[in-house]
């Protein structure tokens, strides 16, 4: 029985689902600072169709302004997923104070971590 209840909870609280849990929690609160922890050495950031790859610090500068000029309300996810080859994917909705964003993002396991590869914002 011990053992039933140990399987269970290691299937449920998979590091995995704990970073995309504290992704969602960084974007709701807007957080450039927290964010950049989740992401790739480089992040490719997308923001309306203009797209580049960025290293962390400068990611963290782009992800600064967009929150800037995106005050948050909420985000939540609408669907996850995973390929064969293990990426996972979030598709998300960023609320701001003058409208929303869908949020795409794909996440690697880089070593034992998993981590923001690639984060599209496109405006609805």
């Amino acid at each position: 029985m011990k053992m039933l209840v140990l399987i269970l909870s290691l299937i449920t609280f998979s590091p995995q689902d704990e970073t995309v849990k504290d992704i969602g929690t960084a974007m709701k609160a807007g957080s450039s600072k927290e964010l950049i922890k989740f992401c790739n050495r480089t992040v490719e950031i997308k923001i309306n169709g203009e797209s580049s790859n960025y290293s962390k610090a400068q990611a963290e500068v782009i992800l600064r302004d967009f929150f800037n000029k995106n005050t948050p309300k909420n985000f939540t996810y609408i669907h996850q997923g995973a390929s064969p080859e293990g990426l996972k994917y979030t598709i998300g909705r960023y609320t701001h104070s003058n409208g929303a964003f869908r949020v795409v993002m794909f996440i690697k396991k880089i070593k034992d971590k998993y981590l923001i590869d690639t984060l599209n914002f496109s405006q609805e």
